[in-house]
């Protein structure tokens, strides 16, 4: 298990090589953000684990972050 991941990898999640080439693309952090409350990448993974299993936001596993705050990065 990598340092960031905060549960057992999921066949969707993204590698280190795949989280290096996505990261510099994402918008930077608010200014008036003091620090990520959910860490983007746990978010994104997120977002592939929907993706790829058809599970509905409610349903993904708790080891993941809250399918609410998910949801509201994917359609942002």
């Amino acid at each position: 298990m990598s340092d960031h991941q905060k549960h057992k990898a999921y066949p969707s999640d993204l590698t280190d090589e795949q989280w290096d080439r996505l990261e510099p693309l994402l918008p930077p952090l608010a200014q008036w953000s003091p620090r990520e409350r959910v860490e983007r990448r746990e978010i994104i993974n997120g977002i592939l684990y929907v993706l790829r299993t058809g599970c509905s936001w409610r349903q993904m596993p708790h080891d993941l972050p809250n399918g609410k705050t998910v949801y509201h990065y994917f359609r942002r």
